[in-house]
Order: structure tokens, then C-alpha cells, then sequence
């Protein structure tokens, strides 16, 4: 699909109101995505694990006005105005208003919140934005009812990567690619697609359990962050080992190769911040006590042999991956040795969904 694909025909029917809630989870990337052209097109293709309990629930509400020379919107969240959060959400609008041109014809209610806590760290941006897009996509099918899944659920991504790129595979499940790559059939710098080569069973009930180092907000943002790949002095051989990646991830995830899922992943999350360390200027988001559960899952892996490993977003805290088959002993491992380095003892455990939900209410 291109971008002409999601330009919308004449609406049916233009309601008066009406109301839709969508819940959207976060991800966890695998091969990670650092650097983008504009607008919000990735360097390098990139592949997540779906979220299941971490996730944004919103609802918009919509009225018809009588001026459409301008967007409309009131924005709460957690039930309260959330005014800092309102210029993102103009920057989103004006980007996808030729896509959705319904925009200005309403005025809207966005009431928006998340399972986790605020501020705890964890990137509420991929979740908010997918769950949003999720709801205008919802609205624009009431108003073109021939609107197929296949295109809804393209378009959804397409609109979320144009508020936050990652958001782009926050729509389905259980693994997402995003970011064209030759060897990866329909796959596009546009949008997310679900994965299309075979998936050994144990991926699609792997847990994650995030351990909360750091919240808060972040000293540097990850779009400053992606600012500063360009003309990183080993941004191209980063980009081409994400490429080489996802195609080594093909036999791994089809064959259900725990050690070599696990070299990857961990390699993948220390060359996203080795990134970080050596551009210009250069910063750390790491913190003491994310290298030391790094260590701690080392000697613990080596030690039990049990198949566990971790990997990072651009922030402090720590998710820790592994099957569910070893549940149990994960879980008195990380009470035991992890959670002293946990701000407040804080971890969440999740696990790979499906996806995005709709709320009927």
C-alpha cells in the first residue's frame, strides 16, 4: 500500500455525535528502530513483541460543530486536563488530516489512561497513539462503512506512526514488523505489519516482566535521540546489522532458538545505546542498577541455564524476557535479586498479546 491508499473516497453519512473506546498496548522492540527521516520514516526496519497488560485506554468522544476552520479538542487524562500533553496531539492532527479530513467537522473529547503508572518510566507514547488512531480509524468506518479490516488495520498504523513511530506496532499482535526490508514480504516504512514467517509456539507466550529503574521523565527524549543519527559516525553499519538481524531472526523464531534469540536481542538492546553513548552530543540512559540486574541476569543464566535475557528501550529500566515454561523460577529470581534495584521495589509483569481492543460501552 502506499500513502495514496489511505486517502479517504466521499463519506456516506456525517453523524451528529457519538463516542468510541479503544484499548491499545505498549511493545517491546526486538531489533530496535533508532534514526528516521522525515516524516516519521525509520532508518532501519524493526520488529516488537505485542504487549498485553500494558496498554492505553481512550475514548473521543465526537460532536458536530458549525465552524470547520480549525481542530477542536478537549484532552483529559487520568479525568483530569492534561494541557502539556495538548500540542502533540495538534502536531498528530495536522499531520493525518488529509488522510481523516473529518477532523475539523468535530469537536472532540479524548479521555485517555494508562494500566501502568504515569511517570513510571515505561513509553506511554506507542500505546497512546495506537489506541487513539485506533478511534479515529473507528470513527472514519461509521462514516465509509465499506472500509475492509485488512485496510482499517493498515491505516490505523499508518496514523499512529505519524504521532509516534513505535506506535506503528502497537496495533495487532503478536510480533510486529515496520520498516520495508526486501526479504520480508508487504513489509513498509508505512506501517507496521504482523509477522509473516513461521513462529515457533514458545515466542507466542513469552512473559516480560519490566523492572522500573528509573521513573520519570527521561534526560534526553528518544526524538532528540533519533535526531542525533544523523551523521552518527557508525549510523550505516547500525542500520545494515538491523537488516542482517531480522533476517537471522527468521530461522531463530521458526526454529525456537533460545540461545541464539537471546544473543541477538541482548546484543540488539546494548548497540541501541551504545548509539546513544557516541553520538554528538553524546548521553547515558542507563543507571547503576540497570547494569547491575544486567549482571545479575548473566551469572543467574549461567549458573541455572535457565533461557532468560533482557533488553532495553531508550531508558533505565530493564525488560526482562523469557518463556513462560520457566515462569515460576523467573519470578523467585527477580523478588529475590532484582527488585532491590527497582526504584521502590517496583517491577510489572506482562507478557505478548494480541493487540488492540475495542471497548463497547
Amino acid at each position: 500500500m502506499t500513502e495514496n491508499d489511505f486517502l479517504p473516497g466521499a463519506y456516506q453519512k456525517m453523524p451528529e455525535n457519538g463516542k468510541v473506546t479503544w484499548k491499545a498496548p505498549s511493545n517491546i522492540a526486538l531489533v530496535k528502530y533508532w534514526g528516521k527521516r522525515p516524516v516519521q520514516i525509520p532508518a532501519n526496519p524493526s520488529i516488537s513483541f505485542t504487549l498485553d497488560s500494558c496498554a492505553t485506554t481512550t475514548s473521543v468522544a465526537f460532536e458536530k460543530k458549525d465552524a470547520i476552520d480549525g481542530f477542536s479538542f478537549d484532552l483529559l487524562f487520568e479525568g483530569q486536563p492534561k494541557e502539556d500533553f495538548k500540542p502533540k496531539i495538534r502536531t498528530f492532527l495536522e499531520r493525518i488530516e488529509k488522510y481523516v479530513p473529518f477532523l475539523k467537522e468535530y469537536h472532540f473529547t479524548i479521555e485517555t489512561s494508562n494500566s501502568f503508572p504515569h511517570s513510571s518510566g515505561i513509553a506511554s507514547s506507542a500505546s497512546g497513539m495506537a489506541a487513539l488512531s485506533m478511534c479515529l480509524m473507528d470513527i472514519e468506518k461509521q462514516l465509509n462503512p465499506i472500509i475492509d479490516e485488512s485496510l482499517f488495520h493498515a491505516k490505523a498504523s499508518y496514523l499512529a506512526r505519524l504521532g509516534s513511530g513505535s506506535a506503528c506496532r502497537s496495533i495487532k499482535g503478536n510480533l510486529v514488523q515496520w520498516g520495508a526490508h526486501e526479504n520480508i514480504p508487504n513489509s513498509s516504512d508505512l506501517y507496521g505489519i504482523e509477522y509473516p514467517f513461521e513462529i515457533n509456539p514458545v515466542f507466542k507466550s513469552y512473559c516480560d516482566t519490566i523492572l522500573l529503574v528509573h521513573k520519570g521523565q527521561k534526560q534526553v527524549s528518544s526524538t532528540v535521540g533519533h535526531q542525533l543519527m544523523h551523521g552518527h559516525p557508525y549510523a550505516e553499519n547500525r542500520f545494515q546489522q538491523a537488516f542482517d538481524n531480522l533476517d537471522k531472526l527468521k530461522t531463530i523464531l521458526a526454529e525456537g532458538n533460545l540461545e541464539e534469540f537471546i544473543k541477538l536481542v541482548e546484543s540488539e538492546a546494548l548497540t541501541l545505546h551504545a548509539m546513544m553513548m557516541t553520538s554528538m552530543p553524546y548521553f547515558i540512559l542507563m543507571k547503576p542498577d540497570t547494569l547491575e540486574i544486567i549482571n545479575k541476569i548473566w551469572e543467574y543464566r549461567e549458573a541455572t541455564k535457565t533461557p532468560v535475557c533482557f533488553t532495553l528501550d531508550a531508558g533505565a529500566n530493564v525488560h526482562l524476557l523469557y518463556p513462560s515454561s520457566v515462569k515460576e523460577n523467573v519470578l523467585d529470581f527477580i523478588k529475590d535479586e532484582l527488585a532491590e534495584h527497582c526504584e521502590n521495589g517496583q517491577y510489572i509483569h506482562d507478557q505478548v498479546g494480541s493487540g488492540t481492543i475495542k471497548i463497547n460501552g
